[in-house]
């Protein structure tokens, strides 16, 4: 982006996005994005002062902004911001960055548990991004949050100190590992485990595709063409349910139908499976049978 007629904000906004078309799939959004972080100001700014002249600190780091977008870097990697849920997220590349679709599962987990009081299990936590849209909604819910990576434990406990959610304690653990002997649940027992693991299968030709490419292959692929972690977790959750308590995971857009067979099969009851906002079955959902046990 050299073009050197552009001076003002309303310039640099239309030479970017020329220069991303084709590149993102949303180039003016893109570029209002990332030069409304360099000038710390929301894009309502941005079309109220269209006329405001740019100075030249502020163009250069736009214009570096623009060249890494144009590598493909994602936008939220650039600025190490994402926002989720209405709540603004520090990212960075040792994790996710938070999708819309993934608020499904957080719109699922509100509606499934009416408790006024709960213990809730994030597993794989990553930003914080579920564990946090969670407990911004249910201040009373006491929320674990965990992940084997220690930048990610790190990152969603910033994100948790920055929003003031004290209601969310995050630690390391591996899936269920060390979740005994650190929650704040007394009996280690959830009233629901929620989780977006990895499931992308090693040879997905998406791994080499969009900004998927920068983000840290051990957050997206599993072994068993995407199902290993999934099947894990699902498997180890019955030990940490209450009766009655819900497992929900997120999953790709063509695992559904195995899930929801493999929920079935260690036990869960009233299986169902939930569509994103592209109608793709996404998040899928099972509870712990109440037989012989109290449920909290």
């Amino acid at each position: 982006m050299n073009n050197i007629a552009a001076h003002t904000v309303a310039d640099f906004l239309r030479f970017a996005a020329e220069d991303l078309q084709g590149i993102s799939g949303s180039p003016r959004l893109d570029a209002e994005v990332l030069l409304a972080a360099v000038l710390e100001c929301d894009r309502a700014y941005l079309f109220a002062y269209g006329d405001k002249v740019v100075d030249d600190t502020a163009r250069d780091i736009f214009r570096h902004y623009i060249e890494r977008r144009k590598a493909g870097e994602p936008v939220a990697y650039i600025i190490g911001k994402r926002e989720f849920w209405s709540l603004l997220l520090s990212v960075n590349d040792s994790t996710l960055i938070p999708r819309p679709d993934t608020e499904i599962l957080v719109e699922a987990a509100l509606r499934l548990c009416t408790r006024d009081q709960a213990y809730v299990l994030d597993v794989g936590t990553g930003t914080g991004a579920i564990a946090l849209a969670l407990a911004s909604e249910k201040t009373q819910w006491h929320i674990d949050a965990v992940d084997i990576n220690e930048n990610a434990v790190a990152l969603a406990t910033l994100n948790a100190t920055q929003l003031r959610l004290e209601n969310v304690y995050v630690y390391k653990s591996n899936w269920f590992s060390a979740v005994r002997t650190n929650t704040l649940s007394v009996e280690a027992k959830f009233h629901m485990i929620v989780g977006n693991p990895p499931y992308i299968a090693a040879d997905d030709f998406h791994l080499i595709n969009g900004d998927v490419r920068f983000e840290p292959r051990t957050a997206l692929v599993s072994a068993d063409d995407g199902y290993a972690d999934l099947f894990c977790i699902a498997e180890q959750a019955m030990d940490f349910l209450y009766a009655g308590g819900f497992l929900l995971l997120e999953h790709g857009f063509e695992q559904a139908d195995r899930v929801r067979h493999f929920l079935l099969s260690v036990g869960y009851v009233d299986v169902e499976t939930i569509r994103d906002f592209g109608g793709n079955e996404r998040v899928t959902v099972g509870r712990k049978s109440e037989t012989g046990a109290v449920y909290g």
